[in-house]
């Protein structure tokens, strides 16, 4: 008897704390996006939501952003990633070590940095005007490329280590194997390291997709009044307008659409990954 009661028990504080402090502040604020301004019992706030075209052109440029985030941070992370599986355990601690002291700061001050860096007067416009590449200072903030790289910056880090965790428990001798049969560098690159870092890519997509999609800081200081994404609006709809049903129905649709697109890439991503299983 003792012993049954013994996981129970150890799970309990936990389990109290996930439901005061996650589960019922939820339900509160689903009850409260499914009321009227005369607090009654209405769909209005999700219909407004999907008849009204600037909402659902907020949740397209919110997922639009999200997508570009992931893509450059693939892009971008990947070769990191490569070299971190390949380099020794000190070079290894070494660039996590790099990775990861950008976040002992604050975002906040991260993208203030990047708005010294990326400004009409920051020092890649004075750079480029100085050579002659251009002859007017870029637009690289206060539209969504902006957002993009500030994006990028915050969640880099997240498809790396995922990315890097995955070719960990590779075997390097499998890509000598490959160049001992014959294989080019980028024959052995996308028929040995790409299919078995995708778990890793997978997990790094998934992470930096649902970051993107609920981030605030970054898009309200990289994005300004121009770059208008889901988690803006709902915020703006309560603190500013005072629409807290309204603001807890984006709120709501934004968790959704996440775990929507979410749940299908992960669909889609295990029904190739049984494909590949099968036809070998």
């Amino acid at each position: 008897m003792g012993r049954r009661l013994a996981v129970p028990l150890l799970l309990a504080p936990s389990l109290i704390i996930l439901l005061g402090v996650f589960l019922l502040p939820m339900l509160l604020m689903l009850v409260l996006s499914l009321q009227n301004d005369q607090q009654q019992f209405s769909f209005e706030n999700y219909l407004l939501f999907i008849q009204d075209p600037f909402y659902t052109g907020i949740l397209w440029r919110t997922i639009r952003v999200s997508l570009w985030t992931v893509l450059f941070s693939l892009l971008l992370g990947f070769p990191v990633a490569i070299y971190m599986a390949n380099a020794s355990g000190k070079v290894r601690g070494i660039v996590t070590m790099l990775i990861l002291a950008p976040h002992l700061i604050s975002v906040v001050i991260r993208n203030f940095g990047w708005v010294v860096v990326l400004g009409e007067k920051g020092w890649i416009n004075e750079l480029l005007l100085s050579i002659g590449f251009i002859h007017e200072p870029l637009r690289l903030l206060y539209n969504e490329l902006g957002v993009v790289i500030g994006l990028t910056d915050s969640f880099i880090a997240y498809m790396v280590l995922a990315i890097a965790t995955s070719l960990y428990s590779v075997d390097q001798s499998l890509s000598k194997a490959a160049a001992i049969l014959g294989a080019s560098r980028i024959r052995s690159f996308f028929d040995v390291t790409l299919p078995l870092s995708l778990p890793g890519i997978y997990a790094g997509v998934t992470l930096v997709f649902s970051l993107s999609m609920s981030a605030f800081v970054t898009p309200s200081l990289m994005g300004g009044t121009s770059v208008k994404v889901l988690p803006v609006i709902a915020y703006e709809q309560v603190m500013s307008t005072l629409n807290w049903p309204l603001g807890a129905a984006l709120s709501f649709l934004l968790l959704g659409s996440t775990i929507l697109l979410v749940a299908l890439f992960t669909r889609l991503a295990e029904t190739k990954r049984y494909k590949e299983v099968f036809a070998s």
